[in-house]
Parts: structure tokens; C-alpha cells; sequence
């Protein structure tokens, strides 16, 4: 083996090295954090960035969105504190959504990382906190300022004194201060491990810096990716989906253009911005654009600065997609979500027999507030005021040689909320969480089935919940010749129709009930396997007519 090769093997292994020292750095936050969206959902991200905050390696554990806005993010954070501003034993902060991964409820933490008093680099995570004051978690607002409380990217510690002045603020502006500080305190540990265990590895390759690895990993991915793109057909390749957005339906219009050392991705032509907060940042859309390429064209390249370079992503200043300051966009995963599901949709169009079908996309994020009733209903013991956050996924959709995952996360990727969990941190009651039967589109390989969540307060007690849901208008789409998935439903236990969207009440005694859609189907459903037929009857994943 020549020296060149051995060098290439030594790099390769601290290559993996390094994204284990980031997989721990993740691990601590979901350990650490207060947060059940953190600590049992996963809503998080991590990584470790060079001197120029170019991204070299994130924690397989975490959700695209967060990660590949993270990505851009800490260029943002080197930019405002300043190159020359930043020193040994600091920590910043923010949850500007423009900044950092879209909304207010991200909060995204940079430290940056020394060794023998030299910068070499910064650690990065985002974690959903549960809530940040304002209207709550949900798209009711007009503008930003009413979705809660904004941090510029600014010092939370500077020279390892923490800002105790930004700490009251916060506390002093959130419903669950404990959870938010103590989540912040997470992040911010979360970052140190990182650093401590990046220290230890420099130790054992007698590392002084992370260049020359760096440029390693950024060269090999960049050049495996264009090798990816280079055999690719070229052109231009379209798709249009529409989904319900608040009050009127959204068109995502999507065009991929195939070079042969670049992808671009235009989004001109979809809809414009929403009064209301379902609108979505750049850094966002850019985020799930460049996943939805990824996934389908390049998996199995390790995602950082260099296999990201080759993916362009533009769209019309003000659309819906690019929305600009001051804004609303509390709840924009759920268009947000949508973006690889149609990106996918024009991929399918250059890769026929490839993509999957279109599946339900958006989580169906649940926010409680739980409350106690007054007077002579009131609880004896005088209740229990909190703010209870749940994630749930409907079905995928069927793949072109497989059945849909049923209540599966694509594409954000979070583990659903224990039920014992949810209802250890508020006063409510979960009467069932089951799969939905005959949600899945037909077809030669079904689509993957929904579920049915149903959910009341305990005895004394109601709630609001800020309704973010979609798909119930629009399910999602079958392809070659699969059926579409069944639409979603938000309903009181009596029949009751709820909206979709905006904050609703569900009085004590009665019970919320979610039916969340289901996944597109994959080719005609006369081609399903007698065998395949038979199991869903079995297991009730059809209708029986």
C-alpha cells in the first residue's frame, strides 16, 4: 500500500471518528433535555464545523431540517459576533428563524472550540423547546412578534460567565420556564461534550487542527456527489403540489434543472405568502430541498459542507416558500415538510420507476394547554396548568417495490411520544393511539397507514389546542396508477368537525380525536400479490366493504 493510500485510510478513520464524537454530542442533549419533543421525539440536530463554519460532520441522530439549516446557520453566528469577538469558553444563542432553522421555537446554540488557544472550529446543535411565550406553538399570528420571544444570535456565556440577565428575560417570558432554561442549559452542555471528546480524539492522532480532515471530507463528498450528478440525464423536470394551507389552498411548484456538476432547484411559480403563520424561511425550504435530492439521488454520502455544494436552491423573494421578515412562521414544518415530497415528484419524472409515492408529510404536531376549571367544577386539589406537546405521523408512501411505513415521520424522521411520557407532563389522558385501517392508498404496494389518536383532560380539567394539521382536503397523491391515501380528520368524540388549523377548545368530558391521513399507493392495485391481499384483511389495514 503506497503512503498516499495509507494517508487516505488514516483520514477515513478519523473521518468516522469525528461523526462519533458528534453522535455523543447528540446523545447528551437527548439525555440532558427537559423537553419531551428532545428527549423522546429526537427534534434535534448536531455537528461539528471547521474554522469557517463549514459543516463536517452531523449526528446521524436529528431531523433534516434542522440539520442542513444548521449548516448555514453557523456562517450567521461567525458573521454577527464577529471574528474578532469570539473567544475561549463562549457559547451563543439564538432562535432567529431567518438565521437559524425557521422558527422561534428552534433554539440553535454555537460554541466555539479551542485547543492550546487557538480557534480550530465551533460545535452546533438546535433543539424544539416546548414553548417560547407568545400565541403559543401554533399559525394563528400576523406577524413574528406575536409568535413569542425573538434572541438575536447573541452571548449566552461569554468567557465561561453565563448572561443571567438573557436567562431572566427568557424565564420571565415563557410558560414552562423550567423546561426552556433547563433545555438551553442542555444545549449549551451538549456543545462542551462535543468539544471534550473532539479534544480527546486530536490527543490520540496528535491533531492541531481540523483543516487538513476538512478539506478531506469535503473533497471526497463533494466529488462523489458530482459523480452521482454526472450520470444523471439531463434537463429540466417539473412538478406541482397542492396541499390545504389556512384558509386557501398552497401550490409548491418545484423545476430541477440537471447539470452535470449541479442540481438546481427553482420553486417560481408557487404560492405567495400567508397572513398567517404557515409561511416558511429560505434557510428551510433549502434545508428539505437539498434532502429530498439527497435521499433519492445520494444517500448513502455522509451529508456535510461538501456533498451539499453541488445542490442550489432559489425561489421568488416573498412566496410562501421564501418569506421574508416580519413574517409569521410558527408552525412552517408543515409546508416545510412538503418540500421533498415535491421534489420528489419531479425527480420521479427523471428517475420513472424510483420514487415513492407522495405520503402524508407534515407531522401532525399536537400543542395542549391544559388548564383546570374555576368554581365548583374546579379540581380539589387545584389542578394543574401546563403546555403539553405532541408529535404524530401519518403513513409514507408505498415504494415501487414496497408497501408505505405506516405512522412513520418522513420526512423530519422523529420518534413518536410515549404515551405514558406525554401524560406524565400534563393533566391528559390518551383513550387510544392505534393505526388507522384502510388509510393506506391501494395499489400493487400499498401506501402506509395513519393512525387514530384520541386524547381528553383529566377530571377538572380542559383544553386548547392549536390545530396544525394538513392533508385533509388534499391527501397525498398515488403513483403509477396507486391510489391516493385517505384524508385526514380532526373531530370531538360526538362527531364534531373541528378545523384543521387555529386554536380550538375541547370542553371537559369530551375527547379530541385525531385521524391522520394516510400514504399514496404505488402502481395498479390489480397487481398486488394474492399473498399481500390477504395479510392486510388479516391485520385490517383495508376496508372491508
Amino acid at each position: 500500500m503506497t503512503n498516499s493510500a495509507l494517508s487516505d485510510v488514516h483520514m477515513q478513520i478519523m473521518w468516522n471518528r469525528l461523526i462519533s464524537v458528534v453522535e455523543e454530542q447528540a446523545v447528551t442533549l437527548i439525555r440532558t433535555a427537559f423537553s419531551t419533543s428532545v428527549r423522546e421525539s429526537g427534534d434535534l440536530s448536531a455537528g461539528v464545523f471547521n474554522r469557517g463554519g463549514k459543516m463536517i460532520a452531523q449526528a446521524v441522530t436529528g431531523t433534516p431540517g434542522h440539520v442542513n439549516a444548521m449548516a448555514e446557520a453557523v456562517g450567521h453566528f461567525i458573521n454577527d459576533i464577529g471574528p474578532d469577538n469570539i473567544f475561549e469558553g463562549d457559547v451563543y444563542i439564538t432562535n432567529d428563524p431567518w438565521k437559524g432553522t425557521g422558527h422561534l421555537l428552534d433554539i440553535t446554540m454555537v460554541t466555539p472550540s479551542f485547543r492550546n488557544g487557538r480557534l480550530i472550529g465551533f460545535f452546533a446543535c438546535t433543539a424544539h423547546v416546548v414553548d417560547v411565550g407568545g400565541r403559543g406553538f401554533g399559525p394563528d399570528a400576523n406577524e413574528v412578534y406575536e409568535e413569542g420571544i425573538f434572541i438575536p444570535i447573541m452571548k449566552f456565556v461569554e468567557r465561561g460567565a453565563v448572561n443571567r440577565d438573557l436567562v431572566n428575560i427568557l424565564r420571565h417570558n415563557v410558560r414552562e420556564a423550567h423546561q426552556v432554561v433547563g433545555d438551553v442549559y442542555s444545549l449549551a452542555a451538549c456543545n462542551e461534550i462535543g468539544h471534550r471528546r473532539l479534544m480527546d480524539m486530536m490527543d490520540e492522532f496528535h491533531l492541531e487542527d481540523l483543516e487538513a480532515l476538512a478539506d478531506f471530507v469535503f473533497e471526497r463528498s463533494y466529488a462523489a456527489t458530482i459523480e452521482k450528478i454526472a450520470a444523471l440525464p439531463r434537463g429540466a423536470y417539473d412538478n406541482v403540489m397542492r396541499v390545504d394551507g389556512y384558509g386557501s389552498p398552497i401550490d409548491i411548484a418545484v423545476r430541477i434543472d440537471v447539470a452535470a456538476d449541479h442540481i438546481l432547484v427553482d420553486f417560481d411559480g408557487t404560492s405567495g405568502p400567508s397572513p398567517l403563520g404557515i409561511n416558511v424561511p429560505m434557510i428551510y425550504s433549502k434545508a428539505y430541498a437539498c434532502y429530498g435530492l439527497k435521499c433519492s439521488l445520494a444517500p448513502e454520502i455522509p451529508n456535510n459542507y461538501g456533498s451539499l455544494l453541488p445542490f442550489q436552491v432559489t425561489a421568488p423573494e416573498g412566496c410562501i416558500l421564501n418569506a421574508q421578515h416580519p413574517a409569521p412562521v410558527a408552525v412552517r414544518h408543515v409546508l416545510g415538510h412538503f418540500i421533498p415530497d415535491a421534489v420528489l415528484g419531479a425527480v420521479h419524472k427523471m428517475l420513472p420507476g424510483k420514487i415513492p409515492a407522495e405520503g402524508s408529510g407534515a407531522l401532525w404536531n399536537l400543542h395542549l394547554s391544559a388548564r383546570p376549571l374555576q368554581g365548583d367544577r374546579a379540581p380539589k386539589d387545584g389542578g394543574q396548568r401546563a403546555e403539553v406537546l405532541l408529535f404524530n405521523s401519518g403513513g409514507a408512501g408505498a415504494r415501487p417495490t414496497l408497501d408505505g411505513l405506516s405512522a412513520t415521520a418522513f420526512p423530519s424522521g422523529v420518534h413518536t411520544m410515549s404515551i405514558e411520557a406525554t401524560e406524565h407532563v400534563g393533566p391528559v389522558v390518551f383513550w387510544r393511539k392505534e393505526l388507522r385501517n384502510g388509510s393506506g392508498g391501494t395499489g400493487q404496494y400499498r401506501g402506509g397507514l395513519g393512525q387514530v389518536v384520541e386524547i381528553a383532560a383529566t377530571d377538572g380539567h380542559e383544553f386548547y389546542f392549536n390545530a396544525m394539521f394538513d392533508r385533509i382536503d388534499h391527501p397525498a397523491r398515488g403513483r403509477a396508477g396507486g391510489g391516493d391515501g385517505a384524508p385526514g380528520a380532526v373531530l370531538l368524540d360526538d362527531g364534531t368537525r373541528l378545523a384543521s388549523k387555529g386554536r380550538q377548545h375541547v370542553p371537559s368530558g369530551r375527547r379530541l380525536v385525531l385521524q391522520l391521513p394516510g400514504g399514496g399507493g404505488y402502481g395498479p392495485a390489480e397487481k398486488r400479490s394474492p399473498e399481500a391481499v390477504k395479510r392486510d384483511f388479516a391485520f385490517d389495514y383495508v376496508l372491508n366493504d
